[in-house]
């Protein structure tokens, strides 16, 4: 019962970050927090799963310690690491949109 409450632990930090702390109302904005809560649920499923992957091969770790371990990681990483999508424009440099929606050119990436 100890792993539950880890994982409840864990699952409360991932999810108080998950909130919106300016309160907009805009349907533009609406979906932003779903990003990261979905890229948090994610990372946790991965997490648990490639966890229990190593608790059963590894002597010493349980299974499921394993799997609550890898899922709040992969939680955390999953809410902070945020992937971008890269483009190329016509003059072959490469750029990304921000969250406002801005380009942002990169001049170090090769896409």
């Amino acid at each position: 019962m100890k792993t539950g409450g880890a994982m409840l632990a864990a699952g409360l930090l991932v999810t108080g970050c998950a909130t919106d702390p300016y309160g907009y109302d805009d349907p533009y904005y609406a979906g932003r927090d779903n990003q990261q809560l979905e890229r948090a649920a994610k990372g946790a499923a991965i997490g648990g799963i490639a966890g229990a992957a190593v608790g059963a091969v590894v002597d010493g770790v349980s299974v499921v310690e394993g799997a609550a371990a890898g899922a709040a990681i992969g939680a955390v990483a999953g809410a902070v690491i945020k992937g971008r999508q890269y483009y190329r424009d016509t003059q072959g440099y490469c750029y990304y949109v921000d969250d406002n929606g801005n380009p942002v050119y990169d001049y170090d990436t090769d896409c």
